[in-house]
Protein backbone atom coordinates (compact mmCIF):
# COMPACT_ATOMS: atom_id res chain seq x y z
CA UNK A 1 0.00 0.00 0.00
CA UNK A 2 1.25 3.85 -0.65
CA UNK A 3 2.39 5.48 2.18
CA UNK A 4 -0.47 8.59 1.48
CA UNK A 5 -3.21 8.04 2.86
CA UNK A 6 -6.46 10.19 2.19
CA UNK A 7 -8.15 8.92 5.35
CA UNK A 8 -7.16 10.28 8.87
CA UNK A 9 -8.47 8.03 11.59
CA UNK A 10 -5.35 10.08 14.21
CA UNK A 11 -7.12 10.08 17.89
CA UNK A 12 -9.18 6.72 17.02
CA UNK A 13 -8.48 3.40 18.57
CA UNK A 14 -9.76 -0.07 16.48
CA UNK A 15 -9.31 -3.36 18.00
CA UNK A 16 -8.62 -6.14 14.97
CA UNK A 17 -8.77 -9.70 16.30
CA UNK A 18 -6.11 -11.87 15.15
CA UNK A 19 -4.28 -9.08 14.51
CA UNK A 20 -0.81 -10.11 14.13
CA UNK A 21 -0.90 -12.36 11.20
CA UNK A 22 -1.70 -12.49 7.55
CA UNK A 23 -5.24 -10.55 6.64
CA UNK A 24 -5.39 -9.39 10.26
CA UNK A 25 -2.07 -7.72 10.11
CA UNK A 26 -2.45 -6.15 6.93
CA UNK A 27 -5.23 -4.58 8.33
CA UNK A 28 -3.54 -3.58 11.42
CA UNK A 29 -1.15 -2.16 9.28
CA UNK A 30 -3.47 -0.22 7.15
CA UNK A 31 -5.24 1.53 10.02
CA UNK A 32 -2.45 2.31 12.16
CA UNK A 33 -0.93 4.30 8.59
CA UNK A 34 -4.16 6.14 8.70
CA UNK A 35 -3.04 6.93 12.39
CA UNK A 36 -5.11 5.09 14.51
CA UNK A 37 -4.19 3.82 17.52
CA UNK A 38 -4.29 -0.17 17.33
CA UNK A 39 -5.23 -2.52 19.66
CA UNK A 40 -3.74 -6.13 18.13
CA UNK A 41 -5.08 -9.21 19.36
CA UNK A 42 -3.70 -12.54 19.40
CA UNK A 43 -4.38 -16.10 20.92
CA UNK A 44 -1.48 -18.28 20.15
CA UNK A 45 0.78 -15.97 17.81
CA UNK A 46 2.60 -14.27 20.75
CA UNK A 47 5.83 -13.52 18.48
CA UNK A 48 4.20 -12.73 15.79
CA UNK A 49 2.05 -9.96 17.46
CA UNK A 50 5.22 -8.84 19.35
CA UNK A 51 6.88 -8.15 16.50
CA UNK A 52 4.31 -6.10 14.57
CA UNK A 53 3.68 -4.19 17.62
CA UNK A 54 7.23 -2.98 17.57
CA UNK A 55 7.21 -2.12 14.04
CA UNK A 56 3.99 -0.49 14.71
CA UNK A 57 5.48 1.44 17.84
CA UNK A 58 8.92 2.56 15.67
CA UNK A 59 6.65 3.98 13.13
CA UNK A 60 4.74 6.05 15.89
CA UNK A 61 5.49 5.75 19.68
CA UNK A 62 2.50 4.97 21.81
CA UNK A 63 0.06 4.03 18.66
CA UNK A 64 -0.01 0.19 19.28
CA UNK A 65 -1.00 -2.18 22.17
CA UNK A 66 -1.13 -5.96 22.48
CA UNK A 67 -4.17 -8.12 24.27
CA UNK A 68 -4.01 -11.88 24.29
CA UNK A 69 -7.28 -13.98 24.89
CA UNK A 70 -8.44 -17.30 23.45
CA UNK A 71 -12.27 -15.98 21.80
CA UNK A 72 -13.86 -19.23 22.70
CA UNK A 73 -13.09 -19.12 26.24
CA UNK A 74 -16.52 -16.72 27.76
CA UNK A 75 -13.85 -15.69 30.55
CA UNK A 76 -11.64 -14.18 28.18
CA UNK A 77 -13.55 -12.55 25.75
CA UNK A 78 -15.11 -10.61 28.33
CA UNK A 79 -11.50 -9.76 29.30
CA UNK A 80 -10.67 -8.52 26.55
CA UNK A 81 -13.79 -6.28 25.86
CA UNK A 82 -13.14 -4.47 29.38
CA UNK A 83 -9.58 -4.06 28.84
CA UNK A 84 -9.74 -2.92 24.99
CA UNK A 85 -11.25 0.69 25.61
CA UNK A 86 -8.64 0.87 28.37
CA UNK A 87 -5.31 1.29 26.47
CA UNK A 88 -6.51 4.71 25.07
CA UNK A 89 -9.83 5.86 27.14
CA UNK A 90 -11.83 4.92 23.77
CA UNK A 91 -12.96 2.37 21.24
CA UNK A 92 -14.00 3.87 17.33
CA UNK A 93 -13.32 0.82 15.85
CA UNK A 94 -13.58 -3.20 15.69
CA UNK A 95 -12.53 -5.35 13.08
CA UNK A 96 -13.83 -8.94 14.06
CA UNK A 97 -11.40 -10.94 11.81
CA UNK A 98 -10.17 -14.18 14.10
CA UNK A 99 -11.60 -17.08 12.42
CA UNK A 100 -11.09 -20.72 12.66
CA UNK A 101 -11.06 -22.74 8.98
CA UNK A 102 -10.21 -26.17 8.03
CA UNK A 103 -12.25 -28.55 6.30
CA UNK A 104 -15.53 -30.77 8.14
CA UNK A 105 -15.90 -33.45 5.82
CA UNK A 106 -19.60 -35.11 6.46
CA UNK A 107 -18.67 -37.97 8.13
CA UNK A 108 -15.63 -36.78 10.22
CA UNK A 109 -17.19 -33.51 11.41
CA UNK A 110 -16.91 -33.52 15.00
CA UNK A 111 -18.85 -31.22 17.74
CA UNK A 112 -15.63 -29.90 18.83
CA UNK A 113 -15.10 -28.93 14.99
CA UNK A 114 -18.63 -27.21 15.49
CA UNK A 115 -17.76 -25.63 18.55
CA UNK A 116 -14.46 -24.28 17.16
CA UNK A 117 -15.99 -23.07 13.93
CA UNK A 118 -19.40 -21.52 15.19
CA UNK A 119 -17.32 -20.22 17.97
CA UNK A 120 -14.77 -18.03 16.61
CA UNK A 121 -16.88 -17.39 13.10
CA UNK A 122 -20.28 -16.26 15.00
CA UNK A 123 -20.56 -16.62 18.50
CA UNK A 124 -17.28 -14.48 19.29
CA UNK A 125 -18.05 -11.71 16.91
CA UNK A 126 -21.32 -11.71 18.07
CA UNK A 127 -20.59 -11.30 21.73
CA UNK A 128 -17.80 -9.27 21.35
CA UNK A 129 -19.68 -6.64 19.29
CA UNK A 130 -22.07 -6.52 22.20
CA UNK A 131 -20.33 -6.29 24.39
CA UNK A 132 -18.32 -3.15 23.00
CA UNK A 133 -21.67 -2.17 21.95
CA UNK A 134 -21.82 1.13 24.65
CA UNK A 135 -18.17 2.39 23.66
CA UNK A 136 -19.01 2.17 20.05
CA UNK A 137 -22.16 4.18 20.54
CA UNK A 138 -20.76 6.76 22.05
CA UNK A 139 -17.70 7.04 19.61
CA UNK A 140 -20.52 6.57 16.96
CA UNK A 141 -17.82 4.32 15.67
CA UNK A 142 -17.72 1.22 13.43
CA UNK A 143 -17.69 -2.62 13.00
CA UNK A 144 -16.41 -4.22 10.11
CA UNK A 145 -16.43 -8.35 9.33
CA UNK A 146 -14.22 -10.35 7.79
CA UNK A 147 -17.56 -12.59 6.46
CA UNK A 148 -16.35 -15.24 3.16
CA UNK A 149 -17.51 -15.33 -0.51
CA UNK A 150 -18.65 -19.15 0.78
CA UNK A 151 -21.13 -17.66 3.49
CA UNK A 152 -23.33 -17.30 -0.04
CA UNK A 153 -21.24 -20.23 -1.79
CA UNK A 154 -20.46 -23.45 0.22
CA UNK A 155 -17.08 -24.42 0.18
CA UNK A 156 -16.56 -28.62 -0.84
CA UNK A 157 -15.79 -30.31 2.47
CA UNK A 158 -16.65 -27.33 4.62
CA UNK A 159 -20.13 -27.35 5.28
CA UNK A 160 -19.74 -26.35 9.04
CA UNK A 161 -17.55 -23.34 7.83
CA UNK A 162 -19.72 -22.13 4.65
CA UNK A 163 -22.67 -22.10 7.76
CA UNK A 164 -20.36 -20.29 10.18
CA UNK A 165 -20.05 -17.38 7.58
CA UNK A 166 -23.30 -17.74 6.56
CA UNK A 167 -24.23 -16.86 10.05
CA UNK A 168 -21.34 -14.04 10.07
CA UNK A 169 -22.97 -12.74 7.30
CA UNK A 170 -26.42 -12.40 9.06
CA UNK A 171 -24.95 -10.89 12.16
CA UNK A 172 -23.25 -7.74 10.03
CA UNK A 173 -26.83 -7.46 8.66
CA UNK A 174 -28.64 -7.25 12.54
CA UNK A 175 -26.37 -5.80 14.34
CA UNK A 176 -26.47 -2.80 11.08
CA UNK A 177 -29.99 -2.74 12.25
CA UNK A 178 -29.58 -3.29 15.97
CA UNK A 179 -26.93 -0.22 16.50
CA UNK A 180 -28.23 2.20 13.78
CA UNK A 181 -27.81 5.24 14.15
CA UNK A 182 -24.57 5.77 16.16
CA UNK A 183 -22.42 2.28 14.80
CA UNK A 184 -21.72 1.26 11.13
CA UNK A 185 -21.76 -2.39 10.69
CA UNK A 186 -20.54 -3.38 7.14
CA UNK A 187 -18.11 -6.70 6.02
CA UNK A 188 -15.76 -8.04 3.87
CA UNK A 189 -16.22 -11.03 1.71
CA UNK A 190 -12.86 -12.07 0.78
CA UNK A 191 -11.84 -14.34 -2.10
CA UNK A 192 -8.67 -16.45 -2.97
CA UNK A 193 -6.42 -14.55 -1.08
CA UNK A 194 -4.24 -16.69 0.50
CA UNK A 195 -3.79 -20.23 -0.16
CA UNK A 196 -3.72 -22.35 2.91
CA UNK A 197 -1.48 -22.38 5.51
CA UNK A 198 -1.43 -26.44 4.78
CA UNK A 199 -0.12 -27.98 1.56
CA UNK A 200 -2.10 -27.28 -1.52
CA UNK A 201 -1.56 -28.78 -5.10
CA UNK A 202 -0.65 -26.34 -7.59
CA UNK A 203 -3.38 -28.31 -10.25
CA UNK A 204 -5.82 -27.54 -7.41
CA UNK A 205 -4.68 -23.70 -7.28
CA UNK A 206 -4.91 -23.79 -11.06
CA UNK A 207 -8.70 -24.87 -10.92
CA UNK A 208 -9.37 -21.87 -7.91
CA UNK A 209 -7.79 -19.48 -10.67
CA UNK A 210 -9.70 -20.82 -13.23
CA UNK A 211 -13.19 -19.54 -12.07
CA UNK A 212 -11.48 -16.55 -11.22
CA UNK A 213 -12.36 -13.32 -13.76
CA UNK A 214 -9.00 -10.91 -12.82
CA UNK A 215 -7.14 -14.71 -12.84
CA UNK A 216 -4.69 -14.07 -10.08
CA UNK A 217 -5.35 -14.28 -6.39
CA UNK A 218 -5.75 -10.74 -4.58
CA UNK A 219 -3.00 -10.20 -1.57
CA UNK A 220 -4.02 -9.18 2.07
CA UNK A 221 -3.59 -5.44 1.29
CA UNK A 222 -6.54 -5.71 -0.91
CA UNK A 223 -8.87 -6.35 2.43
CA UNK A 224 -7.04 -4.27 4.50
CA UNK A 225 -7.65 -0.99 2.01
CA UNK A 226 -11.20 -2.17 1.90
CA UNK A 227 -11.88 -1.99 5.42
CA UNK A 228 -10.33 1.62 5.47
CA UNK A 229 -12.86 1.76 2.89
CA UNK A 230 -15.53 0.84 5.08
CA UNK A 231 -14.48 2.47 7.94
CA UNK A 232 -13.94 5.59 6.60
CA UNK A 233 -17.48 5.50 4.48
CA UNK A 234 -20.21 7.04 6.77
CA UNK A 235 -23.52 6.27 4.72
CA UNK A 236 -22.47 2.55 4.12
CA UNK A 237 -23.89 0.18 6.96
CA UNK A 238 -25.15 -3.75 6.33
CA UNK A 239 -23.44 -4.11 3.78
CA UNK A 240 -21.07 -6.89 2.70
CA UNK A 241 -18.28 -6.54 -0.18
CA UNK A 242 -16.99 -8.68 -2.09
CA UNK A 243 -12.99 -9.17 -2.50
CA UNK A 244 -12.73 -11.51 -4.70
CA UNK A 245 -11.54 -10.96 -8.41
CA UNK A 246 -14.77 -11.48 -9.79
CA UNK A 247 -15.70 -15.16 -8.31
CA UNK A 248 -18.54 -14.46 -6.90
CA UNK A 249 -20.48 -13.37 -10.21
CA UNK A 250 -19.39 -16.73 -12.04
CA UNK A 251 -21.20 -19.75 -12.17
Amino acid sequence: MSEQNTIDLSGRTALITGGATRVGAAISRALHRAGAHVLIHYRHSADSARGLCDELLARRPDSADLLQADLLVTEDLARLAHEAPMATGRLDILVNNASSFYPTPIGEATEAHWEDLMGSNAKAPFFLAQALAPQLIGQRGCIVNLVDIHAERPHHEHPIYSMAKAANAMLVKSLARELAPEVRVNGIAPGAILWPDDFMEDTQKRAVLARIPLARPGTPEDIARTALFLVDAPYITGQIIAVDGGRSVQQ
